[in-house]
């Protein structure tokens, strides 16, 4: 099902969510457009035949973060006419698609084209690979207009690039180039703007040939694992496995490494 800002695609067992407003750079502007995205992500961990998702932008952006015009005109997701309202705008629009993609248990691959700028950066960030062209541009760019990370983004960010390296982009608000977003671990691959979606789909397949089921409880297993003790993310493990033990799939997969021959995983 599309959605008017986030048009999605279906390959098999890989979903793409394309942003779709390209004469903005994919900037996000309207609660509209957070619903929009919401749904899309919501939708698709909704399907259980769906074990992966694509995220990146129409034309020459990955996403210019918020729009500045409605940011100016006090009309959009930024803003309103008092600090309380403002408050409650960030709660209910940019923070909602923070929440859908923190919450998704569908591994997610970032496939980013162009800039990912503030708001922008924080969605890659969330993806759990992160994949650009060498013409990619990353920014927290938030300081520049005298704006704080309204989205989260002093929580994501450590967990991307680790604190100090965090601080720097936070603080400093400077562009870096593909090659540097690489270097401190922003983006894993650095591929040509004709290769990047091959490159993603490849990587996709990858995940997808494996247990449909097992791969979400993977995936909250990572996501819990960065916000709890030891001692609770053992436990949680225990339970997911005694869980994974159960399914069909690994009884096949069992079976097929003593048999010697491929696994037919059916998500079961």
């Amino acid at each position: 099902m599309n959605h008017p800002f986030v048009v999605s695609e279906r390959r098999g067992r890989v979903a793409t969510l394309t942003l779709n407003h390209p004469e903005v750079r994919n900037a996000i502007g309207t609660h509209q457009d957070c619903l929009d995205f919401v749904a899309a992500v919501r939708a698709a961990q909704e399907d259980d035949s769906i074990s992966c998702l694509i995220l990146t932008g129409a034309g020459t952006a990955f996403c210019a973060g918020g729009n500045l015009k409605a940011m100016k005109e006090r009309n959009g997701i930024g803003p309103l006419q008092s600090p309380d309202a403002t408050r409650a705008n960030y709660r209910r629009g940019v923070q909602s698609i923070i929440t859908a993609l923190w919450e998704c248990e569908v591994p997610t691959i970032a496939a980013i084209n162009g800039p990912a700028i503030g708001l922008g950066l924080d969605i890659a960030c969330l993806c759990d690979l992160r994949l650009s062209t060498d013409q990619a541009k990353f920014a927290s760019s938030f300081i520049k207009l005298g704006i704080v990370p309204g989205d989260g983004g002093a929580w994501i960010l450590p967990r991307a690039v680790g604190l100090s390296k965090a601080a720097e982009l936070i603080f400093t608000g400077d562009s870096y180039d593909a090659v540097q977003a690489q270097s401190m671990g922003l983006v894993s691959q650095v591929v040509t703007s004709d290769q990047l979606i091959p490159t993603a789909q490849a990587l996709a397949e990858r995940i997808v040939c494996n247990p449909a089921r097992t791969l979400r409880l993977a995936k909250r297993l990572l996501r819990e694992g960065q916000q709890q003790r030891l001692a609770d993310v053992l436990e949680l493990s225990a339970a997911f496995q005694a869980l994974a033990h159960e399914t069909e799939d690994h009884r096949e997969a069992v079976d097929a490494f003593l048999q010697k021959r491929a696994p037919q995983f059916r998500g079961a």
